[in-house]
């Protein structure tokens, strides 16, 4: 443990910082999850919605730094895929 007063503040913030980090994070594997159910159950006017609010969360926890842009793309990326896939095969 640290014995200069700055350095247990920065224990402290950097715990915080954790935590808030590691939810929005987790919030994002949620929505992830959440998207990959509506896909598995083939429901693409759900799909489509939920993959609007997937975006978002993942560029926010990009905005937030929590992801790197080509990490946040490449999440957008796949879940878009799954959705023309899914789209592609109902027409068919």
């Amino acid at each position: 443990m640290p014995q200069i007063k700055s350095q247990i503040k920065r224990v402290k913030i950097t715990a915080i910082e954790n935590d808030r980090n590691a939810a929005k994070r987790s919030r994002v594997k949620n929505i992830v999850k959440k998207y990959n159910a509506v896909i598995d159950a083939k429901d693409a006017a759900a799909a489509e919605t939920l993959l609007r609010e997937a975006v978002g969360v993942i560029e926010s926890a990009y905005l937030d730094g929590i992801y790197k842009r080509n990490t946040a793309s490449r999440k957008i990326s796949a879940l878009s895929k799954k959705l023309s896939a899914l789209k592609k095969n109902a027409e068919a």
